[in-house]
């Protein structure tokens, strides 16, 4: 890279510059959301000659995926051959000035703000505030428009008074002079630039890996734009209620395919060949929505909020990306081992960019119809789970008994329709659609600590009219009969909720008798899909902390 070079602009380079579109706003940058308060002060600091700051550019042939519309105006493309410059630091002063130059009219939340209305106080001296929104108490003449003193036919302007000809031409001519200081940076690479943006904006939101490489990827004669590219993958994810699979996820599966170690850091990430994850991409979104379709159909995973980890994606995309076709026989057995170990040991907790690459290799031994071995044992006894089983929706652990759970899709209790699952109401452990089955009213009456109140053996998965409306604070030997009257298949009903009405002390309140028979329930569904191993012998460490690590948590390890 060159080093930057200081350079100043003039007022009306600066402006012929953003209408030949020479100068673009690049998509990492936010929006333009200054007010016209805040932009009648940057105009009158240019009328006073005071420094505004300097406004960094990034010059390069490089094609990114930009905010054509500066101030929301619509503005040409860069002429082909020419050099475009990116703006890193100086976007709002630059989109402020324009729209306040052209009197142009930016939307924001569905209103227009009109930024013509700024005017120049004719009668304002020096200390005063010489451009002002609000002319409405000047007379006629005392004030122009800063778009019509820099844009108005001189007939125009000469109508005015002739006490404030000078002074108009004096403002006239201090815009047309002032001079903007720029630093130029020259052919240096997207990393580079993006690294000096974030630097610069230390104080603001860093760009996340997904903004670099939407501006990395883009192609425009590829007709490639990963945001749209994305946003059409989360669309039809969304239709089968899986909209939260993370950008980064998406990522990471594409480095892993792409690099040579199957490796998916920040670093590795921002490496990727432009041109390599262009082909790529269609292959690996397919990938993507065959293992969303596999958890839905095989392990009956509703929704992507259920998942114990959003990370599970990239391994079984790995797998669908090499076998179109849905596993069988041994291979499908090895697939699920895989799949509850990762879930209720705790596996993407901590490091999961490290683990995701080790695990890969794991798969790539079940696409050769190997049963891999692990280094991590896990625990399916219904000791552990009532060990473990505080109930928070956060949990990794506590998500794969919620899948066994809806795996059985659960009926409603009194009428044995089918429970709807959505993501929305899956983000809170308080929300009305988990049921506490022995109630927690009903339970500090019986003077029940709540530890053992609120834990997964004792929750169920209802419909939000059932909670509220029907069962409240009741015993559940009360309700239950009340639901018996209404539902005359109520012990086939109750099977879906892993609960057997005659065995589980139900009748009698029993809560101590219910507690074990549910866990071991739970206990009996884990064993038959996990194969043991020797090291399960070793004993799972407790899951207190299996809180899952976001994809953008585990993006910041290089």
């Amino acid at each position: 890279m060159n080093q930057p070079e200081p350079q100043p602009l003039s007022f009306s380079a600066l402006i012929n510059d953003i209408e030949r579109g020479l100068i673009k706003i690049p998509q990492f940058q936010r929006d333009f959301v200054w007010t016209k308060e805040k932009s009648a002060k940057l105009l009158d600091s240019i009328l006073k000659g005071y420094p505004i700051g300097t406004f960094i550019f990034w010059k390069t042939r490089e094609s990114l995926r930009s905010i054509r519309n500066i101030g929301g105006a619509n503005l040409p493309p860069t002429p082909s051959g020419d050099f475009i410059q990116y703006v890193l630091d100086g976007q709002q002063r630059i989109a402020s000035l324009f729209a306040s130059l052209k009197g142009l009219k930016v939307d924001r939340d569905n209103k227009p703000v009109d930024f013509s209305d700024l005017y120049i106080d004719l009668t304002a001296s020096e200390e005063d505030d010489i451009v002002i929104i609000d002319a409405s108490e000047k007379d006629e003449f005392e004030f122009v428009k800063v778009v019509d003193l820099l844009n108005a036919h001189l007939r125009f302007l000469a109508s005015f008074p002739e006490e404030y000809h000078e002074r108009i031409q004096l403002y006239k001519s201090r815009f047309d002079t002032y001079l903007f200081s720029v630093i130029l940076i020259k052919e240096a690479s997207l990393d580079v630039a993006t690294e000096i943006f974030t630097r610069i904006n230390v104080e603001g939101k860093p760009l996340s890996v997904f903004e670099i490489m939407v501006a990395k990827t883009f192609d425009d004669e590829r007709n490639f734009d990963l945001a749209e590219e994305y946003g059409a993958l989360n669309d039809r994810l969304g239709e089968v209620g899986y909209e939260t699979i993370s950008e980064a996820t998406v990522l990471q599966f594409i480095s892993i395919l792409l690099t040579t170690a199957g490796e998916c850091s920040k670093k590795d990430i921002l490496h990727l060949n432009k041109d390599d994850f262009i082909d790529t991409w269609p292959d690996a979104t397919e990938a993507i929505e065959l293992a969303v379709d596999y958890f839905r159909n095989y392990y009956r995973i509703p929704v992507s909020k259920l998942l114990p980890y959003n990370g599970l994606i990239v391994p079984f995309a790995y797998f669908f990306f090499f076998h179109k076709e849905k596993p069988t026989g041994e291979m499908r057995k090895y697939l699920d081992d895989f799949f509850w170990r990762t879930s209720i040991g705790g596996r993407y907790s901590h490091s999961q960019v490290t683990r995701l690459a080790q695990d890969i290799k794991k798969i790539e031994q079940i696409l050769q119809n190997e049963l891999p071995t692990y280094d991590y044992p896990v625990d399916t006894t219904a000791e552990f789970i009532i060990e473990n089983g505080g109930f928070n929706v956060g949990r990794s652990y506590i998500k794969a008994l919620l899948c066994i759970m809806a795996y059985c899709e659960p009926k409603s209790f009194n009428d044995d329709s089918i429970v709807r699952i959505n993501n929305d109401w899956l983000k809170q452990a308080n929300s009305k659609n988990y049921h506490h089955f022995f109630p927690k009213g009903f339970m500090a009456n019986q003077k029940q600590g709540d530890l053992s109140v609120n834990h997964i053996v004792n929750i169920t998965i209802v419909d939000d009219f059932l909670n509220k409306n029907k069962i409240r604070d009741k015993a559940p030997s009360v309700y239950m009969n009340e639901f018996a009257r209404e539902n005359r298949q109520i012990h086939k009903t109750m099977r879906t909720h892993l609960i057997e009405l005659d065995e589980f002390g139900i009748w009698n309140d029993d809560y101590e008798q219910f507690f074990h028979k549910r866990a071991q329930a739970l206990s009996q569904e884990l064993e038959r899909r996990v194969i043991t191993q020797e090291i399960d012998k070793l004993g799972q460490v407790s899951n207190f902390g299996d809180f899952e690590e976001t994809a953008l948590e585990g993006l910041e390890e290089t």
